[in-house]
């Protein structure tokens, strides 16, 4: 049980210290252009690294999780807005789950 408490304490302490040490290390503007690029993806990134996991696993299938991983893709990069490419994801998993599997 006290193990507990230092494991703890030593986790808040890095969350701390992750969030505290760019503000203090860091007091002017970034002139890189390419660490300027760098954090402007990283919550794109993020995002989609804790989204394509649970995309796989959310469905009965593997089949109807990729057909509807495509279907987004596909919806997304025609223009479609975020509902339309949500819609067509659920219609598409339901079809393939139905007919196909």
């Amino acid at each position: 049980m006290h193990n507990t408490y230092v494991y703890l304490f030593i986790m808040a302490g890095v969350t701390y210290a992750i969030r505290v040490l760019p503000l203090t290390l860091i007091r002017g503007k970034i002139q890189s252009p390419f660490i300027q690029s760098f954090l402007y993806y990283v919550p794109y990134v993020t995002l989609a690294v804790m989204t394509f996991p649970a995309i796989l696993s959310a469905t009965q299938n593997t089949i109807s999780a990729i057909a509807a991983f495509l279907t987004g893709i596909l919806t997304a990069w025609l223009g479609f807005n975020l509902f339309k490419v949500a819609v067509s994801c659920c219609a598409v998993v339901f079809l393939v789950e139905l007919f196909c599997l």
